[in-house]
């Protein structure tokens, strides 16, 4: 008599994050037996965020900047669903998506990127959600901010800036030089301009801002109405595109997923990024804690993350112990400056200059570069930026 077949373990990799590509890049090369593998990942590329601002300052086409996640799946047997999640039951080990249905799993990823909580941002900042434009999800932003630009061929902008990271700080120079007629303002709030960096990049920083008539705004943006942001000291800044560039937000749904969470609603991991309450969930980037966020946003964090998770996932699966990654104590950190130069930053070392940019160009042209696959025609309907239909 023949034994019934064992039914696959399920492996579901929930977002399309940097270390997701990397996995989903081994995962063709080195395939799991026995193992039924899904994402869920609602747009046919990932839109790289490292290089985002250089297609903003006119360096690179959007094309440029993306690595399309159908041919990293060719031939690999990955089942793919064009969905996001709405919710998560770790101990019920299902994840509802945003139809409404359940996807059961034996194993669990998260790697779903930066979140800008809408709900959350609209409580402080009224009028956001009616008046701003998000940089996340990115690959919105991506297909919106062509609009902006050929709105700035017909008149000048007044464009504030709405947070002082880095992103709004590599943004706001971006936009100074691709939109050459336009005013830029930064609503940096409490926190000084790149306040997560050293003093010393700090300074290079507001010279480089004053250097490109950049104004810096040390207050709150309490509310944007049409044509102007209220800040918190009463006064009103006058604004044609509110770019809302705060810090990324955990995904509401994690609040009721039963997963141990931090203080701000992350997911909490071991140093070998496995949940310190399920130990069938894995996580990494901006969705658990053991990320700094300015190095998540890069490709350095998925060459050296990504490897890590995936032979963790693949040890847990096979019943070994998974390995403990520690992040390096120091790591190149590199701000673009819209006009082809850069400051770079080393645990207390710094540098900037047209050199430094060059090397972050080269360095973000490798990531896209070692994860390119030829282009796939996409099947289904799709929208002019190539996202799903479904997913506007």
């Amino acid at each position: 008599m023949t034994a019934p077949a064992q039914s696959p373990k399920q492996l579901v990799l929930l977002g399309a994050g940097h270390a997701h590509v990397h996995v989903l890049s081994t995962l063709a090369a080195q395939p799991m037996p026995g193992v039924q593998i899904t994402l869920v990942a609602p747009y046919p590329r990932q839109l790289y965020s490292g290089m985002v601002p250089g297609f903003v300052a006119g360096h690179y086409a959007l094309e440029d900047c993306v690595i399309a996640l159908a041919p990293l799946l060719k031939n690999t047997g990955i089942k793919w669903l064009t969905r996001s999640a709405t919710g998560l039951d770790a101990n019920a080990r299902t994840v509802t998506l945003d139809d409404g249905s359940t996807l059961s799993f034996d194993w669990l990823s998260v790697n779903t990127g930066p979140v800008q909580d809408r709900d959350q941002i609209e409580q402080t900042m009224p009028g956001a959600r009616e008046h701003g434009l998000f940089v996340r999800p990115i690959e919105a932003f991506g297909a919106l901010w062509p609009q902006v630009a050929e709105l700035a061929k017909t008149r000048a902008l007044r464009v504030a800036v709405i947070g002082g990271g880095a992103a709004g700080i590599e943004l706001a120079m971006a936009i100074r030089h691709g939109l050459r007629s336009s005013s830029v303002t930064i609503i940096s709030g409490a926190a000084a301009v790149g306040a997560n960096y050293t003093p010393a990049v700090q300074q290079r920083v507001a010279k480089a801002l004053k250097r490109r008539n950049i104004t810096v705004l040390p207050d709150m943006a309490v509310g944007i109405q049409a044509g102007e942001v209220l800040l918190g000291c009463g006064a009103r800044l006058a604004c044609d595109v509110p770019l809302i560039a705060t810090g990324a937000q955990a995904p509401a749904w994690l609040a009721g997923s039963g997963l141990a969470l931090d203080g701000n609603g992350f997911i909490a991991v071991d140093a070998c990024q496995r949940s310190t309450s399920h130990a069938h969930v894995f996580a990494a980037g901006d969705v658990s804690t053991r990320v700094d966020r300015a190095i998540a946003r890069s490709g350095v964090y998925a060459v050296r993350a990504g490897p890590a998770l995936a032979n963790n996932l693949a040890a847990a699966i096979a019943g070994r112990e998974p390995t403990p990654h520690q992040p390096p104590e120091n790591t190149l950190n590199l701000l673009s400056c819209g006009d082809r130069q850069a400051i770079a930053s080393w645990g207390r070392y710094s540098a900037q200059g047209r050199w430094v940019w060059w090397l972050k160009d080269r360095i973000d042209r490798a990531f896209i570069k070692r994860y390119a696959r030829p282009p796939l025609t996409p099947a289904g309907d799709m929208d002019s930026d190539g996202a799903p239909a479904n997913r506007r």
